[in-house]
Formats: structure tokens, sequence, C-alpha cells
């Protein structure tokens, strides 16, 4: 709009280029727009690149799968993969996604970020662990010994 402002105060196309920040090819193009339908035209960019493949409702409706789980649908684990949302979308919306374009999906429309879990046995006795860290690791750990006697290095002054 800027560009616009100042091709109707007739500026030359190239002097609006350069206080825009554009290459002269680009304000060419803006002021034949600008000339042809007013700065209407100038508004009614198209959309650049392909229509997304999945609507909100789409999106809307694989977060509320997401949430539920993937025991509760039939996967064996309850850890979503690539590869399980992938198949997700392909039931729920039968559109078919790479895993790699799965993790841009749920990065950037849903917000989800990958997580791993702790991954610690249910058996595991926290009390016996500081125990063990508190009492048998110092015994075990090697310390140095004797640090008076003199260097075997050449290079090292005693």
């Amino acid at each position: 709009m800027k560009a616009a402002r100042l091709l109707e105060k007739g500026y030359p196309e190239a002097e609006v280029a350069r206080r825009v920040g554009v290459h002269r090819q680009s304000v060419n193009r803006w002021a034949k727009e600008l000339a042809a339908g007013g700065r209407v035209a100038l508004k009614q960019a198209g959309r650049a690149g392909r229509k997304p493949r999945l609507t909100a409702d789409d999106l809307r409706r694989i977060e509320e799968a997401l949430k539920l789980g993937p025991e509760a649908l039939g996967y064996g684990s309850s850890l979503w993969t690539a590869w399980r949302v992938a198949d997700l979308i392909h039931r729920e919306c039968g559109v078919k996604f790479s895993t790699g374009h799965v993790w841009r999906i749920l990065r950037d429309e849903l917000g989800w970020s990958p997580q791993r879990p702790a991954g610690r046995a249910l058996e595991r006795d926290e009390t016996a662990i500081r125990r063990w860290q508190r009492v048998r690791w110092p015994e075990l750990k090697k310390t140095p010994s004797d640090k008076d006697k003199p260097s075997s290095s050449s290079t090292k002054a005693d």
C-alpha cells in the first residue's frame, strides 16, 4: 500500500522500488494493477501455493482423536508415532501424507511438539537408588591416591 501511495503521488517506479525495498519489476506489476483496478486490485492477491488438503474441521477431528490416545483407536501401545498419526489422518480424512509432513501438521497446524516418555521401570525404587548413589558409589568410584608422589611426566616440573 505504501508503493500505491507513492505511485499515486507521481513518483517514478524506480524511486518507489528503492523506497519500498523491492525489485522494480514488482513495482511495475503493482502500477499496472493499480491503473487497471485501483487499490482494491492490489488487495486481492491470490493465495500463494497449493490449497491445504485438510480443512479446519479435519484438523479439529484429528486433534480430538489424538487426545483420545492411540490405544483407544486400536494401536498396541500408548505412543503416537508419525506413522500412526499419518494412518489416523488417512482413516479420518482420506488424505495420505508422508511422516515428515505429518510432523509439520502436528507442529505448525495443531501446535503439538515431539515428546518422549521418561522410560522408567514401574518397579524402580527411588529410595534404594538414592542410597546407592550416596553410599555405594563413592566406595566404588576411583580416587587419586598419594598426591605427594612425583610425576612420571618428563615435561612437568616438580
